[in-house]
């Protein structure tokens, strides 16, 4: 009996065409649209970047841009997402002659293996980050960690939303409570209410999520739960393992995105709308120059408090400098902008070799997550000292002066930040001589936009903004975020889809890595009025002076653009799944980027993007991945490798959505 049954098994996967994709064609095709370095050179939309990549050229410096073109071809298999290495009898990978692994995984099992062990890596990223801000919060409270609670009101607010007492109480008790509050939803082992959900997330789609059976137990049980299901020989079927995928990404957003959100707001401010220069150009020479680098907000906090204090200031004159000058990279430096003066932001990941290709940069302090192993080549040719300040990130020759594994010194976190600032000055002085090329771009740019500054701007209410959605003056409300990924242009996909959106009246929040080319080509000023906006839209952004493109923040700040739709929705007494709303991320590359999209599918709203995930391989993961959610959750994914196609999709699915509200 078993000799037949497996002689069948074995004959039907030869002969069932529909059982293994034919994914190489498609595969190829792809592969086509990738850009080289000399298309970025013609094409990416930021000047600075252009004239970077030459200089590195001549001075022999390797980018992430050369270092994609050396890897062209990239593997169909891994493209296509059928090479598993889950275990060691692989890597099995999927053909038409072998349509199974040595355990009998098929191309459908495996690919959604993968998909769901890189929403877990995602989430994993991102609740490291939640679990520092959050204990930084509760150790704060408890006077272990001697920083003062900022946003005590933000605090105060959100403790009450979840049914803490507040009344009569320290901010120091509250602040504890409600740590723990976000710690047990983060670590809990055993199955019970997870509050930031229930406070959280609407009402009609905790019904959705329940009916599913995807309400999560904690981030790190289900981050636990999809390495075990998506290992070698448990679970054999790919539905399950998407069933795990759905329940880690609700994990990933109320465990890390929104606790993230909370807990910052809470210790180090909501922040307030500021102006800065921002790009390369607003490089200054003759200061001692730090970048700040990464995801971790506690140290940078008290890093930045001391590098503006009079005492170093002083000090780095005394020394022959200026003054100190601080500069954001990535996240770290955008949530510094918005909550301290003079933070200066200027580039995405795989803008810092090129940022450091100036040789305009004293010291780098590298926390954690999008920073490239690379960097440490360019500092070195221009003697540019790295700091290291977390266990969970080490480079080769970089200095590291850091919180331990357990953060037993987080109580050294002001004499941790000394050190580090007196490493600035020591680096300017010996860095006296080394050659300077600074492109001369930069722009003014506003940040700093959440909830409550909205809310102030337009005159006490979202009403004003819930009214023009509504006749139409703005057609609707997409949340521009994600990475960047040499598959595109660099920044150039972002550029494009925002500039059709914002043409045709559709309103523009932006955080993260995405924002960057936003930022450094002025979209998040008063002058894009004029240039970049439709009529009404312009009508609109003239009357509350606000740009096209509001930047909430970092990348966890996601939470805040979910607020102001959320609030919006509730005005114009709809759910969002219904509103002429979604998110982009052209150009996503991380781990994050798969949870980022998916937390907004699951809040109902569709995803837009120009990379394609690597499911090719099985149908009918795509067909989930992509439409199947439709039913589900009443959302998709979309990709278009072409921006401006994309750009146009959005435009029409926006106006498909308002014809149903019957908002024409």
């Amino acid at each position: 009996m078993s000799e037949c049954t497996h002689t069948h098994d074995h004959h039907h996967h030869h002969h069932d065409p529909n059982d293994v994709t034919d994914y190489v064609a498609a595969v190829s095709a792809y592969r086509k649209t990738f850009p080289t370095k000399q298309d970025v050179l013609e094409k990416t939309p930021d000047p600075a970047v252009r004239e970077m990549l030459l200089r590195m050229e001549q001075l022999g410096l390797d980018t992430s841009f050369d270092r994609f073109d050396k890897q062209q071809p990239q593997c169909n298999f891994g493209l296509a997402g059928v090479c598993c290495r889950i275990c060691h009898m692989g890597p099995c990978r999927i053909t038409k002659k072998s349509p199974r692994g040595v355990c009998g995984a098929d191309a459908d099992l495996i690919v959604a293996r993968h998909m769901l062990r890189a929403v877990a890596g995602g989430t994993a990223q991102h609740g490291m980050h939640a679990r520092e801000v959050i204990l930084s919060l509760k150790w704060a409270a408890e006077g272990k960690l001697k920083l003062p609670i900022l946003g005590a009101e933000k605090l105060k607010a959100t403790a009450e939303s979840f049914g803490l007492g507040t009344e009569g109480r320290s901010v120091e008790e509250i602040a504890a409570d409600f740590a723990d509050v976000l710690l047990a939803d983060l670590s809990r082992a055993e199955a019970d209410e997870y509050k930031t959900i229930k406070y959280c997330a609407p009402p009609e789609r905790q019904k959705v999520w329940k009916e599913l059976g995807i309400l999560p137990i904690s981030t790190y049980h289900e981050v636990f739960e999809a390495m075990h299901n998506s290992g070698e020989a448990t679970d054999g079927d790919w539905r399950n393992i998407m069933q795990q995928f759905l329940r880690t990404g609700l994990a990933f957003v109320f465990g890390t995105v929104v606790g993230t959100n909370l807990a910052t707001d809470s210790l180090f401010g909501v922040g307030e709308r500021r102006k800065t220069m921002v790009n390369i150009g607003a490089l200054k020479k003759g200061y001692v120059n730090i970048a700040v680098h990464g995801h971790m907000p506690t140290l940078v906090s008290e890093i930045v408090r001391l590098g503006q204090s009079e005492e170093f200031t002083e000090l780095a004159r005394s020394r022959g400098a200026r003054g100190i000058q601080f500069y954001g990279v990535c996240c770290t430096g955008l949530s510094a902008m918005y909550r301290y003066n003079n933070v200066i932001p200027l580039c995405n990941p795989p803008g810092a070799e090129l940022v450091l290709g100036t040789g305009a940069l004293d010291l780098w302090v590298a926390d954690v997550q999008d920073i490239y192993p690379a960097i440490m080549d360019v500092a070195k040719c221009f003697k540019t000292t790295v700091v290291t300040t977390n266990d969970s990130t080490r480079l080769p020759g970089a200095e590291h002066i850091a919180y331990d594994h357990e953060h037993s010194n987080i109580g050294e976190t002001t004499e941790i930040a000394r050190r580090i600032v007196l490493r600035a000055i020591e680096s300017f002085e010996v860095r006296q001589g080394i050659p300077v090329f600074i492109p001369p771009y930069e722009v003014e740019a506003e940040l700093g936009f959440s909830v409550e500054s909205v809310t102030r701007d337009l005159g006490g209410s979202f009403e004003p903004l819930a009214e023009a959605v509504r006749s139409g003056r703005i057609r609707g409300i997409v949340n521009m975020v994600g990475c960047t990924n040499p598959k595109v242009v660099y920044e150039r996909a972002i550029v494009d889809v925002t500039d059709i959106l914002l043409k045709n009246n559709i309103l523009i929040l932006t955080n993260g890595c995405a924002s960057f080319p936003l930022l450094k080509l002025g979209y998040c000023n008063m002058d894009a009025v004029e240039t970049k906006a439709g009529d009404s839209l312009k009508e609109f952004l003239k009357k509350c002076h606000m740009p096209p493109a509001w930047h909430v923040g970092e990348c966890v700040d996601n939470t805040r653009s979910t607020g102001i739709l959320a609030n919006v929705a509730g005005l114009c007494g709809q759910a969002l799944k219904d509103m002429p709303f979604a998110q982009s991320s052209p150009e996503w590359a991380n781990e994050k980027g798969v949870g980022a999209a998916l937390a907004f599918r699951l809040l109902g709203l569709n995803s837009y993007h120009c990379v394609e995930p690597q499911t090719f391989g099985s149908e009918k993961v795509t067909r989930f991945l992509k439409e199947g959610t439709k039913e589900l959750l009443g959302s998709a994914m979309i990709v278009n490798t072409d921006p401006t196609a994309l750009g146009n999709q959005i435009v029409r699915d926006f106006e498909a959505k308002r014809k149903e509200l019957g908002w024409n």
